[in-house]
């Protein structure tokens, strides 16, 4: 009959174990810094990772927004005449003023383009509009002048050194030589900006910009045009000062040049004189007035754009920064 072992009895024929050995090897198993019988606790929330389901849980029935019966009875159309953008874009509008728009086609400033328009020279789509303020969609709408098509045309910026003898009209039935004549190889409607007779030369601007034509040519914005001026004669102090101060003439008084005698000689008077207006031939009719005929006038400067490196019948295009300067220029000091 077997013997019932005591608590605590090893087994005969068995080795008693070594626990510092055990506990040896157990230490080389785990890693460095941890101890024995600890576990890192959390402050009561649950293991990170997807929660599992109770095994007696049922799927959640999801009813589709038009089967719900909670919106049942509302008018399907509503929200139906709403023109919405996608998401993250929002409507475009791509219409402009029908005077805008001539403008950026060529055919005249905004100002003059209104004129035309009250002409009834003007159609949208076949009819004729004369009401000011129209909008047009150029991507979309018929536009002509005179029955001729219009697009909007790239901006055009050149800078001309118009010699004696060039007219600035644009008229098809001159003879004379014309300003666009010399530019054959730019396309498209230009047009010069202000004018200078055909006895004078130097610098004018020339483009298919409507709105800084009328820009520039607005006295109110009063962009300064400096002259190269010779006159018959020997032009005195009191003389200069006339004309500065302002000189009457047939539309009225003049705003007054800047006028500054670079030198004389026996017969004849060079001046350097700077204008803010734009009457007709103004600075020969003030010279003429106070008594003294203009020999030789050249337009050196236009606001920031000057003669230097342009020859007679040479020509560049403007600088973009160039035409910024001159769309900010109002009123600026008369600089020599």
């Amino acid at each position: 009959m077997a013997t019932r072992r005591k608590p605590g009895e090893q087994r005969p024929g068995t080795r008693k174990p070594n626990k510092g050995k055990i506990r040896k090897k157990a230490a080389q198993r785990r890693p460095a810094g941890k101890k024995v019988g600890t576990r890192k606790k959390t402050s009561g929330s649950r293991p990170a990772g997807p929660r599992r389901l109770p095994k007696n849980a049922k799927p959640l029935k999801v009813t589709p927004l038009g089967d719900d019966p909670l919106l049942e009875g509302l008018d399907e159309s509503l929200g139906a005449d709403l023109d919405l953008a996608p998401v993250g874009e929002s409507p475009v509008d791509s219409s402009i003023r029908l005077n805008k728009f001539l403008a950026e086609a060529g055919v005249a400033s905004r100002r003059h383009a209104d004129e035309l328009i009250q002409q009834g020279r003007v159609t949208i789509n076949g009819e004729i509009v004369t009401e000011l303020g129209r909008r047009v969609d150029p991507t979309v709408d018929d536009v002509r002048f005179d029955d001729q098509k219009l697009q909007k045309e790239r901006p055009t910026y050149v800078l001309f050194n118009k010699p004696k003898g060039i007219v600035c009209t644009n008229a098809k039935n001159e003879q004379r030589k014309r300003v666009i004549d010399h530019l054959p190889m730019l396309k498209g409607r230009l047009f010069t900006v202000g004018r200078l007779d055909v006895d004078s030369e130097g610098l004018i601007v020339v483009t298919n910009d409507g709105e800084l034509a009328q820009h520039m040519a607005h006295p109110r914005h009063g962009i300064a045009k400096t002259y190269s001026v010779i006159v018959k004669g020997t032009v005195d102090l009191a003389a200069v000062e006339k004309a500065q101060s302002g000189v009457w003439l047939s539309e009225g008084k003049t705003a007054g040049f800047k006028v500054r005698i670079d030198r004389k000689s026996r017969d004849r008077t060079y001046l350097r004189v700077s204008v803010r207006e734009g009457k007709n031939r103004e600075v020969r009719r003030v010279f003429a007035r106070l008594g003294y005929n203009v020999l030789s006038l050249k337009r050196i400067r236009i606001g920031p754009l000057s003669l230097h490196g342009l020859g007679p019948g040479k020509w560049r295009f403007i600088k973009p920064g160039e035409v910024a300067q001159l769309m900010e220029l109002g009123n600026q000091p008369n600089d020599f």
